[in-house]
C-alpha cells in the first residue's frame, strides 16, 4: 500500500512533453495502477477456433481465484453460496455450456450438458471452456470457478499464479440422498442407477472429455461435504484463510523493480527505455524515466538529435539531449521539494558515471538495479568507492 508524502499533479504542459517521467509522488493512482500492471497481467496467446474464437487474451489477475471440481451433489453449489456471500464473484464453465445449448436452441438437461461440454472439448481442445472463463476475469476482485471438469481446464486456469482448486467431495450415500431430496427431473432413481452413472461420468478413455477424477487429484485442497451447512460454512471460511495465506506475494526489491519497470514504458527515448524510482521507509517517493527535458519536444517526435541520428551507443553522449532516469527521478523530487537523502534508488539499468556522481551527492545510499548498464563497472566500483551498497536484482 502506498503512503504519501506529497502528491503533486504536473501541469498539462508536463504531461503533455518532456520531463522525463512524472513527478515526485506519495504515489497517484496512476502509480497504483502501474504497480498492479506489472505483477498482475499475462499475456497469453490463444489460437482458438469455435463459436466464440478466442485470439488474444490477457487475463488479469484476479486477488484470489477458487477453482471447484467434484461429483454431482458435493455441494460445489453450496460452497460457490458461501464465497459469493463472503465477495466472490461467481464464473461457472456450465453456464458456457447453457448459453452454447440455449444457441443450439436445445433442452437444457445434464445429458445435454455433458454432451455439449464434451463435444466442444473433443473439437476446440480440453481447456476451451476454461479459455473462455478467462476472458471475463477483472483485477481487485475474488472469483469461484465453478463445474471444472477436466485436467487441461485446471492447466489453463493455473496460469493465474493465486488459482487454487478446491475438491468438494461427499460419500456416495450422502450424495444420492440429496438427488432424492431435490427430485429433479432425469436424476437417477435409485442407488444403482446412480452408481451406474457415477462410473460414466468419473472417467473416459477421451482425455479431451469429461474427466472428473483425474481432476480431483490435482485439488490443492479438499472439502469434505458429509455434514449441515453450517459446517459447511466454516470450512470454508478456514479454507479461504489457509489459502489466502499461501498466496504469493513479491518481494519488496521485486516489487519496487516491477514498478520501475513499469514506469519506464513511459519513456520516449528512441535508443533504450530505462527508468528509476527512489524509495524510503518502503514508500516511492520519486520516479523517472529517460527522456528529454521539460518543454522540449519528445525524442521520439524528433526531439534529441542524437538519438535520431541512430548513432553507436555510448558514443557522443554529451551531444544527447535526453535526461537519463536516475538523473530525472532525482531533479523530479527537487523540483517538488521532497527531500531523498537516505533514500534507496531502484533503476532498470545500472546507471552511467554522470548519474553516479549525482547518486553519491545527493544522499543515497543505496543502488538496486535489475539490467548491468554496457559501461557499467566503472560507476558501480564509484559507487562502492563512496559507500553506497550496490545490488543487482534480476526480473525478466
Amino acid at each position: 500500500m502506498f503512503c504519501p508524502a506529497r502528491t503533486r499533479t504536473p501541469s498539462p504542459a508536463i504531461q503533455k512533453r518532456g520531463a522525463g517521467a512524472a513527478w515526485a509522488l506519495g504515489p497517484s493512482s496512476r502509480a497504483r495502477r502501474a504497480a498492479r500492471s506489472i505483477f498482475g497481467f499475462i499475456k497469453v496467446v490463444f489460437d482458438r477456433k469455435g463459436p466464440n474464437p478466442v485470439r488474444w487474451a490477457q487475463p488479469r489477475e484476479p486477488s484470489m481465484i477458487i477453482g471447484l471440481t467434484g461429483k454431482n451433489a458435493s455441494g460445489k453449489g453450496e460452497v460457490a453460496q458461501v464465497l459469493r456471500e463472503g465477495g466472490f464473484h461467481y464464473l461457472s464453465l456450465s453456464d458456457l455450456l447453457r448459453e452454447e445449448l440455449r444457441r443450439r436452441k436445445l433442452e437444457i438437461t445434464r445429458e445435454n450438458l455433458i454432451q455439449v461440454g464434451n463435444e466442444m472439448r473433443q473439437t476446440y481442445g480440453g481447456g476451451y471452456l476454461a479459455d473462455r472463463a478467462l476472458q471475463q476475469i477483472d483485477v481487485d476482485k475474488n472469483y469461484i470457478v465453478d463445474s471444472i471438469r477436466n485436467p487441461r481446464e485446471v492447466e489453463v486456469l493455473r496460469r493465474l499464479h493465486n488459482f487454487k482448486l478446491v475438491h468438494v467431495t461427499a460419500v456416495p450415500q450422502v450424495r444420492f440422498e440429496r438427488i432424492k431430496s431435490r427430485a429433479r427431473e432425469g436424476d437417477p432413481q435409485t442407488f444403482a442407477e446412480f452408481e451406474a452413472l457415477e462410473a460414466r461420468e468419473a472417467k473416459s478413455a477421451d482425455p479431451n472429455t469429461q474427466q472428473l477424477e483425474a481432476t480431483g487429484k490435482l485439488a490443492d485442497a479438499e472439502l469434505e461435504n458429509n455434514a449441515t451447512l453450517d459446517q459447511l460454512r466454516g470450512k470454508v471460511r478456514d479454507l479461504i484463510r489457509q489459502l489466502s495465506a499461501e498466496t504469493p506475494r513479491p518481494s519488496w526489491d521485486a516489487y519496487f523493480m516491477g514498478i520501475a519497470k513499469v514506469v519506464a514504458l513511459r519513456s520516449n527515448c528512441l535508443k533504450r527505455k530505462v527508468a528509476a524510482i527512489i524509495v524510503r521507509d518502503r514508500r516511492i517517493i520519486s520516479t523517472g524515466y529517460n527522456g528529454t527535458p521539460r518543454g522540449v519536444k519528445n525524442c521520439n517526435e524528433g526531439g534529441c538529435p542524437r538519438c535520431n541520428s541512430f548513432g553507436q551507443s555510448g558514443v557522443g553522449l554529451e551531444e544527447c539531449y535526453c535526461s537519463h532516469a536516475e538523473e530525472n527521478s532525482i531533479t523530479q523530487a527537487a523540483y517538488h521539494g521532497v527531500p531523498i537523502k537516505g533514500g534507496i534508488l531502484y533503476t532498470t539499468f545500472s546507471p552511467c558515471l554522470i548519474c553516479t556522481k549525482m547518486i553519491i551527492n545527493c544522499g543515497i545510499v543505496e543502488v538496486v538495479y535489475n539490467s548491468q548498464y554496457p559501461m557499467g563497472e566503472q560507476p558501480i566500483a564509484l559507487l562502492q568507492e563512496a559507500g553506497i551498497a550496490v545490488r543487482q536484482v534480476e526480473l525478466k
